[in-house]
């Protein structure tokens, strides 16, 4: 009777433990709708970057070459201390690690990685640019930034890049008439450099502004080179498919996979090989400590549409093909709505203005979902008990990874 008792108890205990270090070895398979779900994350459907018909040499090997010297050049400022490459450092994965980016002062938002840029069709937490070389040239003239004016960036490029320039946009115009373009003219909040500039011809304006817009293209065509890299998490989808067993994935990582595409609902903004949507959504973010609620994609869609330098502009290659501006969204429901970003490569702090310090906060964030200040949380409560948390910030580790990039283009030239 001992016995039978014994091993009524000990039987179950036995199996118990065999099975757990048995999947401990040989994580679950996956059904076959999962593995698609699974591959379609994986950077091995990451086909080439698509072209940009607003920008003639965006694919051109001599605009890469000098768009990494206007990338890392620092006279590109007002201070002469500051480049793109300060902000976008290529050692972080072309970002920093602060709340806020801070150069000449302390910008309004986290600067955002741009590896992998090429492939969105919006830039900025907001989105209010539509192409990589119009959003390069934003930082150049806010004050905060680079706090320079476009007609002496014009004026620097075409007299210390001029072999570069005219072989790539023809034969760079005459700008020494001082009378005609002034050193530092743009139409910004500065008084004397807008006066200067109200007082220039529209022709002379343009002619400037061509220059400006050829400057972002070259820049452009250096960023389209950064693209992401290979991580454990795509080892893993490709031993997967060709049946593999010898991958380093824990279990508790593939659990956390588990719960990426299914119960934390994780795949249904953060998709693709990329894992984003490129879209825009209200997850209940708390203001930054000490300010207003952050207007988000409503108000960049108004800056988007009023940009003289976006695709429907004349400084665009390609005016009349312009699909996702002719469609772009602008509802209410896009109040406090920020730009899903990938999830490739991810450091602290977190959110569009480092709200979250760390990648347990924003677990925590969205298994919570609380109320937004200002419009409506899409994200729902999730429930996930606190070992679920950790297995899905153990997969989220798995996606770190180097860039597939020479080392020359991550220095300055």
């Amino acid at each position: 009777m001992i016995n039978s008792r014994f091993w009524l108890v000990l039987l179950p205990a036995l199996l118990f433990i065999w099975f757990f270090f048995k999947n401990l070895g040989h994580p679950p398979v996956w059904s076959d709708e999962e593995l698609k779900q699974i591959k379609s994350l994986s950077i091995i459907d990451l086909k080439p970057p698509p072209p940009d018909p607003t920008n003639l040499v965006s694919d051109n090997p001599q605009a890469a070459r000098l768009g990494r010297e206007l990338f890392f050049d620092k006279k590109l400022s007002n201070t002469g201390t500051i480049a793109c490459a300060s902000c976008h450092m290529p050692t972080q994965h072309f970002r920093d690690l602060l709340p806020k980016g801070f150069a000449i002062g302390e910008a309004q938002r986290r600067t955002p990685s741009i590896v992998g840029g090429a492939y969105s069709p919006w830039h900025y937490w907001d989105g209010r640019k539509d192409s990589q070389w119009s959003q390069a040239l934003a930082p150049l003239e806010r004050p905060l930034e680079h706090g320079g004016n476009r007609t002496y960036y014009a004026r620097y490029v075409i007299e210390n890049y001029k072999d570069q320039y005219d072989m790539l946009f023809g034969f760079a115009p005459d700008l020494s008439d001082s009378d005609r373009f002034p050193i530092h003219a743009a139409p910004v909040d500065d008084p004397e450099w807008n006066s200067a500039w109200q007082n220039m011809t529209v022709q002379d304006r343009n002619i400037i502004n061509r220059v400006f817009a050829n400057i972002g293209k070259s820049i452009a065509a250096y960023e389209r080179l950064l693209l992401p890299g290979a991580t454990r998490f795509d080892n893993y989808v490709e031993a997967q498919l060709t049946g593999d067993e010898n991958v380093d994935f824990s279990y508790d990582e593939v659990e956390g996979l588990r719960l990426f595409i299914g119960r934390a609902q994780c795949i249904d903004c953060h998709n693709g090989p990329l894992l984003t949507n490129n879209e825009f959504h209200n997850t209940g973010i708390a203001n930054a400590e000490g300010e207003i609620p952050d207007k988000g994609r409503v108000q960049g869609v108004r800056e988007l549409l009023s940009d003289p330098f976006n695709c429907f502009s004349e400084f665009s290659d390609s005016p009349n093909n312009c699909s996702e501006l002719s469609f772009v969204r602008a509802g209410s429901e896009l109040i406090g709505a920020m730009k899903t970003p990938s999830l490739r490569t991810l450091k602290p702090p977190f959110m569009h203005k480092g709200q979250l310090a760390t990648l347990n906060d924003v677990i925590h964030h969205y298994n919570e979902a609380p109320s937004a200040m200002i419009g409506h949380n899409e994200a729902k409560p999730l429930n996930l008990s606190r070992h679920e948390l950790q297995q899905l910030k153990k997969f989220l580790l798995t996606l770190d990874s180097s860039m597939p990039i020479e080392p020359r283009w991550l220095i300055t030239p």
